[in-house]
């Protein structure tokens, strides 16, 4: 589990924009980068090679799961 204090500390490597905690991923509420990176063991893996590009149909669902707001 990440800590509230790490995750308003830590933010998405590519857009700088803020992170939710989806399961065992941290996702970035960028449209338009839509990085998912994996947390290991506590751990986030902040690290754009091993992240992956979420298409915009699944990002668009994690961001309401999560009551958050977008324009596209």
């Amino acid at each position: 589990m990440i800590s509230k204090e790490l995750l308003e500390a830590i933010c998405c490597v590519e857009s700088g924009a803020d992170l939710i905690v989806d399961g065992d991923y941290l996702v970035s509420t960028d449209i338009n980068t839509r990085r998912r990176y994996r947390i290991e063991n506590g751990i986030p893996i902040l690290l754009i090679e091993q992240s992956e590009k979420l298409d915009l149909e699944t990002w668009k669902n994690i961001m309401k799961k999560h009551g958050k707001t977008f324009n596209d």
